[in-house]
Protein backbone atom coordinates (compact mmCIF):
# COMPACT_ATOMS: atom_id res chain seq x y z
CA UNK A 1 0.00 0.00 0.00
CA UNK A 2 1.31 3.68 -0.94
CA UNK A 3 2.10 5.69 2.23
CA UNK A 4 -0.01 8.06 0.30
CA UNK A 5 -3.48 7.24 -0.73
CA UNK A 6 -3.87 11.65 -2.01
CA UNK A 7 -1.93 12.63 -4.27
CA UNK A 8 -2.94 16.51 -2.90
CA UNK A 9 -2.05 17.78 0.18
CA UNK A 10 -3.71 20.28 0.94
CA UNK A 11 -2.46 23.07 2.84
CA UNK A 12 -4.33 25.06 5.50
CA UNK A 13 -2.51 28.48 6.95
CA UNK A 14 -5.11 30.74 9.42
CA UNK A 15 -3.94 32.97 12.40
CA UNK A 16 -7.55 32.11 14.15
CA UNK A 17 -8.27 28.61 15.58
CA UNK A 18 -12.01 29.44 14.26
CA UNK A 19 -10.94 30.09 10.69
CA UNK A 20 -8.71 26.76 10.25
CA UNK A 21 -11.52 24.97 11.86
CA UNK A 22 -13.67 26.12 9.22
CA UNK A 23 -11.28 25.65 6.41
CA UNK A 24 -11.03 22.18 7.41
CA UNK A 25 -13.91 21.56 7.26
CA UNK A 26 -14.54 23.10 4.26
CA UNK A 27 -11.72 21.38 2.25
CA UNK A 28 -12.87 17.83 3.51
CA UNK A 29 -16.48 19.04 1.72
CA UNK A 30 -14.00 20.10 -1.67
CA UNK A 31 -12.99 16.12 -1.59
CA UNK A 32 -9.42 16.64 0.48
CA UNK A 33 -8.29 13.68 1.67
CA UNK A 34 -4.83 14.50 2.92
CA UNK A 35 -4.66 18.58 4.91
CA UNK A 36 -1.52 19.95 6.39
CA UNK A 37 -1.85 22.64 9.15
CA UNK A 38 0.49 24.98 9.68
CA UNK A 39 0.60 25.91 13.28
CA UNK A 40 3.35 28.85 12.56
CA UNK A 41 0.63 30.57 10.97
CA UNK A 42 -0.99 31.08 14.09
CA UNK A 43 -1.42 34.50 16.63
CA UNK A 44 -1.89 32.33 19.66
CA UNK A 45 -0.18 28.73 20.67
CA UNK A 46 -1.81 26.41 19.16
CA UNK A 47 -4.10 24.56 20.61
CA UNK A 48 -4.07 20.96 19.26
CA UNK A 49 -7.20 19.31 20.27
CA UNK A 50 -8.91 21.48 18.71
CA UNK A 51 -7.81 21.69 15.54
CA UNK A 52 -8.14 17.93 15.63
CA UNK A 53 -11.57 18.31 16.69
CA UNK A 54 -13.07 17.69 12.85
CA UNK A 55 -10.33 15.46 11.65
CA UNK A 56 -11.44 12.89 9.59
CA UNK A 57 -8.35 12.83 6.95
CA UNK A 58 -4.46 12.61 8.01
CA UNK A 59 -3.70 15.80 8.51
CA UNK A 60 0.80 16.76 8.87
CA UNK A 61 2.12 19.15 11.55
CA UNK A 62 4.37 21.63 10.42
CA UNK A 63 5.81 24.92 12.42
CA UNK A 64 7.84 26.64 9.85
CA UNK A 65 10.31 29.34 10.57
CA UNK A 66 10.66 32.10 9.06
CA UNK A 67 13.97 31.74 7.57
CA UNK A 68 12.08 28.67 5.79
CA UNK A 69 9.16 30.29 4.45
CA UNK A 70 6.83 29.99 7.67
CA UNK A 71 6.04 32.46 10.23
CA UNK A 72 7.07 30.89 13.46
CA UNK A 73 9.93 33.43 15.35
CA UNK A 74 9.95 32.07 18.72
CA UNK A 75 12.57 29.95 20.74
CA UNK A 76 13.63 26.82 18.66
CA UNK A 77 13.70 24.98 21.73
CA UNK A 78 9.96 25.66 21.99
CA UNK A 79 8.93 24.89 18.26
CA UNK A 80 11.00 21.52 18.90
CA UNK A 81 8.89 21.07 21.86
CA UNK A 82 5.31 21.62 19.56
CA UNK A 83 6.28 19.62 17.00
CA UNK A 84 6.64 16.86 19.65
CA UNK A 85 3.65 17.47 21.15
CA UNK A 86 1.92 17.33 17.55
CA UNK A 87 3.41 13.97 17.70
CA UNK A 88 2.30 12.20 20.16
CA UNK A 89 -1.10 14.91 20.30
CA UNK A 90 -3.09 12.84 17.29
CA UNK A 91 -1.12 14.17 14.19
CA UNK A 92 -0.66 11.61 11.37
CA UNK A 93 2.33 12.97 10.05
CA UNK A 94 5.17 15.74 10.76
CA UNK A 95 7.26 17.88 8.88
CA UNK A 96 10.66 18.48 10.01
CA UNK A 97 13.10 20.49 8.73
CA UNK A 98 16.46 18.54 7.34
CA UNK A 99 18.48 20.45 10.43
CA UNK A 100 16.47 19.22 13.24
CA UNK A 101 15.49 16.19 11.97
CA UNK A 102 17.64 13.65 13.43
CA UNK A 103 17.07 15.44 16.96
CA UNK A 104 13.15 14.37 17.28
CA UNK A 105 13.20 10.53 17.01
CA UNK A 106 10.59 8.56 15.54
CA UNK A 107 7.50 7.91 17.57
CA UNK A 108 4.66 5.26 17.29
CA UNK A 109 3.01 4.93 13.90
CA UNK A 110 3.29 8.75 13.03
CA UNK A 111 5.08 9.22 9.67
CA UNK A 112 8.11 11.53 9.08
CA UNK A 113 8.46 14.08 6.28
CA UNK A 114 12.16 15.87 6.19
CA UNK A 115 12.04 18.77 4.76
CA UNK A 116 14.49 21.60 2.80
CA UNK A 117 13.72 24.80 1.85
CA UNK A 118 15.86 27.38 0.05
CA UNK A 119 13.64 30.74 -1.04
CA UNK A 120 16.24 32.58 -2.36
CA UNK A 121 17.81 29.92 -4.64
CA UNK A 122 18.25 26.37 -6.07
CA UNK A 123 21.60 25.62 -4.87
CA UNK A 124 24.55 24.54 -6.51
CA UNK A 125 25.18 21.62 -3.88
CA UNK A 126 21.01 20.87 -4.54
CA UNK A 127 22.10 17.07 -5.29
CA UNK A 128 24.18 16.73 -2.55
CA UNK A 129 21.64 18.09 0.18
CA UNK A 130 19.49 15.73 -1.58
CA UNK A 131 21.70 12.74 -0.98
CA UNK A 132 21.74 13.63 3.00
CA UNK A 133 18.23 13.88 3.27
CA UNK A 134 17.82 10.37 1.85
CA UNK A 135 20.06 8.99 4.79
CA UNK A 136 17.83 10.48 7.23
CA UNK A 137 14.73 8.57 8.94
CA UNK A 138 12.52 9.89 6.32
CA UNK A 139 9.05 8.36 5.43
CA UNK A 140 9.17 11.03 2.89
CA UNK A 141 11.85 13.88 1.63
CA UNK A 142 10.64 17.18 0.60
CA UNK A 143 12.51 20.00 -1.18
CA UNK A 144 11.35 23.20 -2.61
CA UNK A 145 13.59 26.06 -3.91
CA UNK A 146 13.23 28.98 -5.68
CA UNK A 147 13.70 28.98 -9.33
CA UNK A 148 15.47 31.74 -11.02
CA UNK A 149 14.86 30.08 -14.18
CA UNK A 150 13.07 28.08 -16.20
CA UNK A 151 15.33 25.09 -16.47
CA UNK A 152 15.22 25.33 -12.53
CA UNK A 153 12.33 23.17 -13.33
CA UNK A 154 14.07 20.35 -14.63
CA UNK A 155 16.78 19.78 -12.26
CA UNK A 156 14.48 19.54 -8.89
CA UNK A 157 12.09 17.69 -11.44
CA UNK A 158 15.15 14.99 -11.91
CA UNK A 159 15.80 14.07 -8.39
CA UNK A 160 12.31 12.21 -8.99
CA UNK A 161 13.78 9.92 -11.30
CA UNK A 162 14.46 7.05 -9.57
CA UNK A 163 14.53 8.63 -6.50
CA UNK A 164 16.00 6.19 -3.00
CA UNK A 165 13.32 7.30 -1.22
CA UNK A 166 9.68 8.93 -2.14
CA UNK A 167 10.25 12.54 -2.52
CA UNK A 168 8.30 15.43 -3.54
CA UNK A 169 10.53 18.41 -5.22
CA UNK A 170 9.74 21.74 -7.21
CA UNK A 171 10.16 24.85 -7.38
CA UNK A 172 8.36 27.99 -5.63
CA UNK A 173 7.43 31.72 -7.45
CA UNK A 174 5.61 31.73 -10.96
CA UNK A 175 8.64 30.16 -13.02
CA UNK A 176 8.72 26.79 -10.92
CA UNK A 177 4.58 25.82 -11.37
CA UNK A 178 5.85 22.91 -14.09
CA UNK A 179 7.30 21.49 -11.52
CA UNK A 180 4.52 21.73 -9.31
CA UNK A 181 2.34 19.77 -11.78
CA UNK A 182 4.68 17.51 -13.09
CA UNK A 183 5.73 16.16 -9.96
CA UNK A 184 3.05 13.16 -10.19
CA UNK A 185 4.75 12.13 -14.02
CA UNK A 186 7.69 11.76 -12.46
CA UNK A 187 6.92 9.69 -9.15
CA UNK A 188 5.94 12.09 -6.46
CA UNK A 189 3.65 10.77 -4.44
CA UNK A 190 1.93 14.34 -3.83
CA UNK A 191 2.26 17.26 -4.41
CA UNK A 192 1.03 20.53 -2.29
CA UNK A 193 -1.99 23.25 -2.80
CA UNK A 194 -3.77 25.66 -0.50
CA UNK A 195 -6.84 25.43 0.26
CA UNK A 196 -7.34 29.60 0.50
CA UNK A 197 -4.55 30.60 -2.59
CA UNK A 198 -5.25 34.03 -1.30
CA UNK A 199 -3.36 33.37 1.80
CA UNK A 200 0.25 33.64 0.56
CA UNK A 201 1.25 30.49 2.17
CA UNK A 202 4.09 30.28 -0.32
CA UNK A 203 5.28 31.31 -3.32
CA UNK A 204 3.77 29.92 -6.81
CA UNK A 205 1.57 27.71 -4.61
CA UNK A 206 -1.52 27.18 -6.47
CA UNK A 207 -5.19 26.25 -4.86
CA UNK A 208 -6.57 22.74 -4.44
CA UNK A 209 -8.90 23.23 -6.84
CA UNK A 210 -6.70 24.16 -9.48
CA UNK A 211 -4.72 21.32 -9.16
CA UNK A 212 -7.62 19.29 -9.36
CA UNK A 213 -10.11 21.15 -11.76
CA UNK A 214 -7.28 22.68 -14.15
CA UNK A 215 -4.79 20.37 -14.33
CA UNK A 216 -6.74 17.07 -12.83
CA UNK A 217 -3.06 16.36 -11.00
CA UNK A 218 -4.88 12.75 -9.70
CA UNK A 219 -4.54 11.42 -13.40
CA UNK A 220 -0.90 12.85 -14.39
CA UNK A 221 1.39 9.67 -15.22
CA UNK A 222 4.49 8.59 -16.54
CA UNK A 223 2.34 8.46 -19.52
CA UNK A 224 1.09 12.02 -19.59
CA UNK A 225 1.96 14.15 -22.51
CA UNK A 226 2.85 17.82 -21.59
CA UNK A 227 1.62 20.52 -23.60
CA UNK A 228 1.93 24.15 -22.48
CA UNK A 229 1.96 28.38 -22.87
CA UNK A 230 5.24 30.18 -23.28
CA UNK A 231 5.02 33.88 -22.34
CA UNK A 232 5.98 36.67 -19.85
CA UNK A 233 3.32 36.97 -18.39
CA UNK A 234 1.87 34.03 -18.42
CA UNK A 235 0.17 33.51 -15.21
CA UNK A 236 -3.40 35.38 -16.43
CA UNK A 237 -3.80 33.12 -19.53
CA UNK A 238 -6.70 30.78 -20.13
CA UNK A 239 -4.86 29.05 -21.92
CA UNK A 240 -4.65 26.07 -19.68
CA UNK A 241 -8.09 26.08 -18.52
CA UNK A 242 -9.11 25.86 -22.06
CA UNK A 243 -6.74 23.13 -23.44
CA UNK A 244 -6.99 20.99 -20.53
CA UNK A 245 -10.83 20.87 -20.35
CA UNK A 246 -10.42 20.07 -24.20
CA UNK A 247 -8.32 17.26 -23.85
CA UNK A 248 -10.48 16.02 -21.00
CA UNK A 249 -13.27 15.95 -23.19
CA UNK A 250 -12.03 13.98 -25.97
CA UNK A 251 -10.22 11.40 -23.37
CA UNK A 252 -6.45 12.11 -23.75
CA UNK A 253 -4.01 11.77 -20.99
CA UNK A 254 -2.76 14.91 -21.48
CA UNK A 255 -1.67 18.09 -19.25
CA UNK A 256 -0.85 21.75 -20.49
CA UNK A 257 0.69 24.09 -17.57
CA UNK A 258 1.91 27.53 -18.41
CA UNK A 259 5.53 28.24 -18.67
CA UNK A 260 7.06 31.91 -18.03
CA UNK A 261 9.71 32.05 -20.20
CA UNK A 262 11.67 35.93 -19.74
CA UNK A 263 12.28 37.33 -23.25
CA UNK A 264 15.21 36.39 -25.07
CA UNK A 265 15.20 32.89 -23.23
CA UNK A 266 12.98 31.18 -25.59
CA UNK A 267 15.75 29.13 -27.34
CA UNK A 268 17.72 28.05 -24.29
CA UNK A 269 14.31 27.09 -23.06
CA UNK A 270 13.41 25.14 -25.87
CA UNK A 271 16.30 23.28 -25.81
CA UNK A 272 16.35 22.12 -22.08
CA UNK A 273 12.82 21.54 -21.98
CA UNK A 274 13.65 18.77 -24.82
CA UNK A 275 14.10 16.51 -21.52
CA UNK A 276 10.94 16.47 -20.67
CA UNK A 277 10.12 16.27 -23.81
CA UNK A 278 7.27 18.96 -24.18
CA UNK A 279 4.81 17.51 -27.45
CA UNK A 280 3.72 21.27 -28.44
CA UNK A 281 3.68 24.79 -27.01
CA UNK A 282 1.01 27.65 -27.63
CA UNK A 283 3.49 31.00 -27.50
CA UNK A 284 2.35 33.98 -26.79
CA UNK A 285 3.95 37.55 -25.67
CA UNK A 286 6.85 38.31 -26.12
CA UNK A 287 7.56 34.89 -28.05
CA UNK A 288 5.96 34.55 -31.70
CA UNK A 289 8.87 36.34 -33.34
CA UNK A 290 11.04 34.07 -31.91
CA UNK A 291 9.18 31.07 -31.95
CA UNK A 292 9.57 31.49 -36.14
CA UNK A 293 13.28 31.63 -35.60
CA UNK A 294 13.55 29.00 -33.02
CA UNK A 295 11.86 25.90 -34.95
CA UNK A 296 13.34 24.57 -38.47
CA UNK A 297 9.73 23.88 -40.57
CA UNK A 298 7.64 27.12 -40.87
CA UNK A 299 4.26 26.59 -42.35
CA UNK A 300 3.56 29.09 -45.15
CA UNK A 301 1.73 31.50 -42.59
CA UNK A 302 5.20 31.56 -40.72
CA UNK A 303 7.31 32.18 -43.32
CA UNK A 304 4.97 35.29 -44.32
CA UNK A 305 4.43 36.87 -40.96
CA UNK A 306 7.74 35.77 -39.66
CA UNK A 307 5.73 34.79 -36.20
CA UNK A 308 4.65 31.65 -34.69
CA UNK A 309 1.80 31.31 -32.23
CA UNK A 310 2.24 27.64 -32.17
CA UNK A 311 5.32 24.85 -31.74
CA UNK A 312 4.81 21.42 -32.59
CA UNK A 313 7.91 18.79 -31.69
CA UNK A 314 8.65 16.51 -34.95
CA UNK A 315 9.97 13.43 -35.29
CA UNK A 316 12.14 13.40 -38.72
CA UNK A 317 9.54 10.95 -40.39
CA UNK A 318 7.40 13.67 -39.64
CA UNK A 319 8.86 16.55 -40.98
CA UNK A 320 7.00 18.86 -43.92
CA UNK A 321 9.63 18.42 -46.31
CA UNK A 322 10.75 15.25 -48.46
CA UNK A 323 14.00 13.91 -46.71
CA UNK A 324 16.02 15.34 -49.44
CA UNK A 325 14.90 18.68 -49.60
CA UNK A 326 16.68 21.17 -48.13
CA UNK A 327 15.44 22.47 -45.01
CA UNK A 328 17.18 25.10 -42.12
CA UNK A 329 18.17 22.35 -39.11
CA UNK A 330 17.64 23.29 -35.48
CA UNK A 331 18.35 21.17 -32.43
CA UNK A 332 14.86 21.76 -31.32
CA UNK A 333 13.48 20.06 -34.51
CA UNK A 334 9.73 22.42 -34.33
CA UNK A 335 7.27 22.88 -36.96
CA UNK A 336 6.00 26.32 -36.53
CA UNK A 337 2.45 27.22 -37.29
CA UNK A 338 0.45 30.57 -36.74
CA UNK A 339 -3.25 29.35 -36.18
CA UNK A 340 -3.29 33.38 -35.05
CA UNK A 341 -3.26 34.23 -39.16
CA UNK A 342 -6.17 31.25 -39.92
CA UNK A 343 -8.21 32.67 -36.41
CA UNK A 344 -8.11 36.30 -37.62
CA UNK A 345 -9.59 35.18 -41.56
CA UNK A 346 -12.15 32.79 -39.47
CA UNK A 347 -13.02 35.29 -37.29
CA UNK A 348 -13.71 38.38 -40.02
CA UNK A 349 -15.29 36.32 -42.40
CA UNK A 350 -17.93 35.26 -39.47
CA UNK A 351 -18.20 38.69 -38.17
CA UNK A 352 -16.91 41.95 -40.42
CA UNK A 353 -19.78 42.56 -42.44
CA UNK A 354 -20.58 46.12 -44.76
CA UNK A 355 -23.80 47.73 -45.03
CA UNK A 356 -24.48 48.54 -48.81
CA UNK A 357 -27.57 50.77 -48.26
CA UNK A 358 -30.83 51.01 -49.94
CA UNK A 359 -32.27 47.98 -49.16
CA UNK A 360 -29.07 46.06 -50.35
CA UNK A 361 -27.38 42.74 -48.56
CA UNK A 362 -24.61 43.65 -46.14
CA UNK A 363 -20.87 41.93 -47.82
CA UNK A 364 -19.61 39.68 -45.90
CA UNK A 365 -16.41 37.13 -46.29
CA UNK A 366 -13.61 38.07 -48.63
CA UNK A 367 -15.84 40.00 -50.55
CA UNK A 368 -15.97 42.46 -47.11
CA UNK A 369 -12.97 42.71 -46.84
CA UNK A 370 -11.50 43.58 -50.59
CA UNK A 371 -10.25 46.89 -50.85
CA UNK A 372 -11.43 48.13 -47.42
CA UNK A 373 -9.33 50.31 -45.09
CA UNK A 374 -8.02 49.09 -42.01
CA UNK A 375 -6.69 50.47 -38.85
CA UNK A 376 -4.24 47.52 -37.09
CA UNK A 377 -2.71 49.07 -33.91
CA UNK A 378 0.88 47.01 -33.03
CA UNK A 379 3.52 45.74 -34.89
CA UNK A 380 3.99 42.53 -32.85
CA UNK A 381 3.46 39.16 -33.38
CA UNK A 382 -0.51 39.35 -33.29
CA UNK A 383 0.02 42.28 -35.72
CA UNK A 384 1.69 40.84 -37.93
CA UNK A 385 -0.62 37.49 -38.24
CA UNK A 386 -3.59 39.71 -38.82
CA UNK A 387 -1.91 42.01 -41.25
CA UNK A 388 -0.42 39.53 -43.48
CA UNK A 389 -3.88 37.43 -43.22
CA UNK A 390 -5.90 41.02 -44.27
CA UNK A 391 -3.55 41.75 -46.99
CA UNK A 392 -3.90 37.65 -48.43
CA UNK A 393 -7.36 38.98 -48.98
CA UNK A 394 -7.14 42.47 -50.66
CA UNK A 395 -7.88 44.74 -47.30
CA UNK A 396 -5.55 47.89 -47.21
CA UNK A 397 -3.88 48.02 -43.86
CA UNK A 398 -2.40 51.24 -41.94
CA UNK A 399 0.06 50.20 -39.05
CA UNK A 400 0.72 52.38 -36.11
CA UNK A 401 2.57 51.61 -33.25
CA UNK A 402 4.18 53.11 -30.03
CA UNK A 403 7.21 51.94 -31.34
CA UNK A 404 7.17 54.23 -34.85
CA UNK A 405 10.49 51.36 -35.98
CA UNK A 406 8.68 48.16 -35.44
CA UNK A 407 5.43 49.95 -37.44
CA UNK A 408 7.75 50.89 -40.04
CA UNK A 409 9.41 47.33 -40.63
CA UNK A 410 6.31 45.76 -40.38
CA UNK A 411 4.81 48.35 -42.92
CA UNK A 412 7.31 47.67 -45.68
CA UNK A 413 7.02 44.48 -45.50
CA UNK A 414 3.46 44.41 -46.28
CA UNK A 415 4.22 47.35 -48.62
CA UNK A 416 1.41 48.91 -46.52
CA UNK A 417 0.91 52.38 -45.30
CA UNK A 418 1.83 53.39 -41.49
CA UNK A 419 1.72 56.28 -39.25
CA UNK A 420 2.87 57.66 -36.27
CA UNK A 421 1.23 56.55 -33.28
CA UNK A 422 0.04 60.30 -32.23
CA UNK A 423 -0.98 60.25 -35.79
CA UNK A 424 -4.07 57.26 -35.70
CA UNK A 425 -6.85 58.81 -35.18
CA UNK A 426 -6.29 60.91 -38.41
CA UNK A 427 -6.55 57.68 -40.05
CA UNK A 428 -9.74 56.84 -41.94
CA UNK A 429 -10.98 53.06 -41.87
CA UNK A 430 -13.70 51.08 -41.73
CA UNK A 431 -12.40 48.54 -39.76
CA UNK A 432 -9.91 48.96 -36.09
CA UNK A 433 -8.19 46.21 -35.02
CA UNK A 434 -6.29 46.48 -31.64
CA UNK A 435 -3.37 43.79 -31.50
CA UNK A 436 -1.56 45.92 -28.86
CA UNK A 437 -1.40 44.55 -25.00
CA UNK A 438 -3.33 47.64 -23.61
CA UNK A 439 -6.74 46.73 -22.60
CA UNK A 440 -5.55 43.49 -21.05
CA UNK A 441 -5.83 42.67 -17.73
CA UNK A 442 -4.74 43.97 -15.14
CA UNK A 443 -4.56 47.17 -17.11
CA UNK A 444 -8.41 47.15 -17.70
CA UNK A 445 -8.78 51.04 -17.72
CA UNK A 446 -6.92 51.69 -20.73
CA UNK A 447 -8.37 52.20 -24.28
CA UNK A 448 -5.28 52.51 -27.91
CA UNK A 449 -7.79 55.03 -28.63
CA UNK A 450 -9.93 58.07 -27.73
CA UNK A 451 -13.86 57.69 -27.66
CA UNK A 452 -13.58 60.10 -29.86
CA UNK A 453 -12.61 58.26 -32.76
CA UNK A 454 -15.10 55.66 -32.54
CA UNK A 455 -18.31 56.46 -34.41
CA UNK A 456 -21.29 54.16 -36.18
CA UNK A 457 -20.66 52.07 -39.08
CA UNK A 458 -16.78 51.62 -37.64
CA UNK A 459 -16.53 48.15 -36.70
CA UNK A 460 -13.89 47.49 -33.66
CA UNK A 461 -12.04 44.15 -33.38
CA UNK A 462 -9.74 43.53 -29.82
CA UNK A 463 -7.63 40.88 -30.03
CA UNK A 464 -7.25 41.20 -26.00
CA UNK A 465 -9.65 38.77 -24.60
CA UNK A 466 -8.96 39.04 -20.78
CA UNK A 467 -11.12 40.49 -20.06
CA UNK A 468 -13.68 40.49 -22.74
CA UNK A 469 -15.77 43.61 -22.71
CA UNK A 470 -12.23 45.96 -22.69
CA UNK A 471 -12.49 49.45 -22.33
CA UNK A 472 -12.22 49.88 -25.86
CA UNK A 473 -15.05 47.15 -26.64
CA UNK A 474 -17.22 49.00 -23.84
CA UNK A 475 -16.78 52.14 -25.80
CA UNK A 476 -17.29 50.82 -28.85
CA UNK A 477 -20.80 49.55 -28.46
CA UNK A 478 -21.72 52.92 -26.88
CA UNK A 479 -20.53 54.92 -29.38
CA UNK A 480 -22.60 52.59 -31.96
CA UNK A 481 -20.00 50.74 -33.51
CA UNK A 482 -19.87 47.09 -34.36
CA UNK A 483 -17.94 45.11 -32.22
CA UNK A 484 -15.91 42.11 -32.21
CA UNK A 485 -14.23 40.78 -29.15
CA UNK A 486 -11.34 38.94 -28.79
CA UNK A 487 -12.46 35.87 -27.39
CA UNK A 488 -13.93 35.04 -31.03
CA UNK A 489 -10.30 35.11 -32.10
CA UNK A 490 -9.01 33.73 -29.04
CA UNK A 491 -11.28 30.60 -29.33
CA UNK A 492 -10.69 30.07 -33.14
CA UNK A 493 -6.94 30.16 -32.83
CA UNK A 494 -6.98 27.53 -29.63
CA UNK A 495 -8.97 25.46 -31.92
CA UNK A 496 -6.43 25.08 -34.62
CA UNK A 497 -3.96 25.04 -31.44
CA UNK A 498 -5.42 21.63 -30.27
CA UNK A 499 -6.00 19.92 -33.41
CA UNK A 500 -2.19 20.19 -34.39
CA UNK A 501 -1.26 19.05 -30.80
CA UNK A 502 -3.32 16.01 -31.12
CA UNK A 503 -4.23 15.16 -34.66
CA UNK A 504 -7.91 15.22 -34.25
CA UNK A 505 -11.23 17.15 -34.36
CA UNK A 506 -11.48 20.03 -31.32
CA UNK A 507 -14.31 19.73 -29.23
CA UNK A 508 -15.05 23.18 -30.49
CA UNK A 509 -18.86 23.46 -28.45
CA UNK A 510 -17.12 22.86 -25.22
CA UNK A 511 -14.03 24.72 -25.90
CA UNK A 512 -16.34 27.96 -26.40
CA UNK A 513 -18.67 26.92 -23.23
CA UNK A 514 -15.35 26.87 -21.17
CA UNK A 515 -13.69 30.36 -22.28
CA UNK A 516 -16.99 32.21 -21.70
CA UNK A 517 -17.93 30.49 -18.39
CA UNK A 518 -14.81 31.57 -17.31
CA UNK A 519 -14.76 35.54 -18.92
CA UNK A 520 -18.49 35.89 -17.41
CA UNK A 521 -18.57 38.21 -14.15
CA UNK A 522 -21.43 35.71 -12.68
CA UNK A 523 -18.90 32.74 -11.44
CA UNK A 524 -21.38 29.74 -11.75
CA UNK A 525 -20.27 26.82 -9.17
CA UNK A 526 -18.05 24.20 -11.48
CA UNK A 527 -20.43 21.00 -12.07
CA UNK A 528 -17.68 18.60 -12.23
CA UNK A 529 -17.77 17.11 -8.13
CA UNK A 530 -14.17 16.08 -6.90
CA UNK A 531 -12.89 12.77 -7.74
Amino acid sequence: MSLVEEPICVVIGRTRHRMVQQEIVEAQELGARFIELRLDFLAKAPDLKRLLEYKTVPFVATVRRGSDGGRYNGPEDARKTLLRQAIVGGFDWVDLETDIADSIPRFGKVKRIVSYHNLREVPKDLEKIYEAMCKQDADIVKLAVKAQTPADNLRVLALLKDAPKPTVAHCMGDLGMPSRVLGGKFGAPFTYAAHNKERGIAPGLPSYLEMKRLYYYDRIGPATKVFGVIGDPVAHSLSPLLHNKAFRAVGLDAVYIPFRVPKGELAAFLQAFDQLPVEGYSVTIPHKEAAAEAADELDPAVESTKAANTLIRRRREERFAPADAPIRRKENRFAAYNTDFSGTLSTLFDLFQLDMGAGQPPLTGRDALRGRPVLILGAGGVARAVAFALVQEGALPTITNRTAERAQRLAEALQARHVDWAARHNVICDLVINCTSVGMHPNIDESPLHPSFLKPGLTVFDTVYNPETTLLVKEGRQRGCKVITGVELFLRQAVGQFELFTGRGAPIEKMSQVIRKALSPVKIRDEEAPA
